[in-house]
């Protein structure tokens, strides 16, 4: 196999792996689909080509100093997927793209066999695991509530208990809003939560995050 052949065969790979977990993170309507990771597999794998074939005629380079960029490089990029709105939310994206980078890092070295199985981890950790990850732990919502009876408001903002991290009072003209952040078990966030916040006295839900 020529050498041209060969570093084509290893964008294809990378363009590949990358394309499986970008199509598993648009299922979940994620914000990085299958073209940013195709994109951020193939941009990793060539400059790892590039760190390894483009400076050969130099009488002296370091292949690993490209690669490291490339680290630092798709770092900043998941970070912007991460902070939105001063929330912080896509934490899972993020890692897939930086990972993502990682083995089309391996792909462009011709790491084939430990890049795919490390492709397939991904998929198993992101999709198989979600199952898992639904209904283990908490969620952390935003509640915005409504209420032309200011005591009826603080009633049901007491009534949350332990279950509220945070919460911040306003009034426009005669009604009062509150703005509540509030910690659920993520097998409760359903439409059976929505429907029982909706279904508080004298209050009216007028959004849930």
């Amino acid at each position: 196999m020529s050498l041209t052949l060969e570093l084509c065969l290893r964008l294809l790979a990378a363009g590949l792996a990358g394309g499986a977990i970008g199509y598993e993170r648009e299922l979940r309507a994620k914000g990085a689909g299958v073209r940013t990771h195709v994109l951020v597999a193939l941009g990793s794998a060539l400059f790892m080509v590039i760190s390894q074939y483009g400076f050969r005629t130099a009488s002296s380079f370091d292949a690993a100093r490209i690669a490291a960029g490339v680290v630092t490089g798709i770092g900043f990029l998941g970070g912007g997927l991460i902070i939105k709105k001063n929330h912080i939310s896509g934490l899972t994206t993020a890692a897939g793209l930086w990972v993502t980078g990682a083995i089309g890092l391996g792909m462009g070295g011709g790491m084939y066999v430990i890049s795919l199985v490390c492709a397939v981890l991904v998929l198993i950790c992101m999709e198989a695991l979600n199952f898992y990850s639904i209904k283990l732990g908490d969620k952390e919502v935003v509640a915005t509530l409504a209420s032309k009876d200011e005591s009826a408001l603080a009633e049901v903002i007491d009534s949350f208990g332990k279950r509220m991290k945070n919460f911040s009072l306003s009034k426009q003209g005669d009604s009062f809003k509150a703005t509540v952040e509030l910690r659920v078990p993520k097998k409760e966030y359903n439409a059976g939560l929505l429907k029982s916040l909706s279904a508080l006295p004298d209050v009216e839900l007028e959004s849930l995050e």
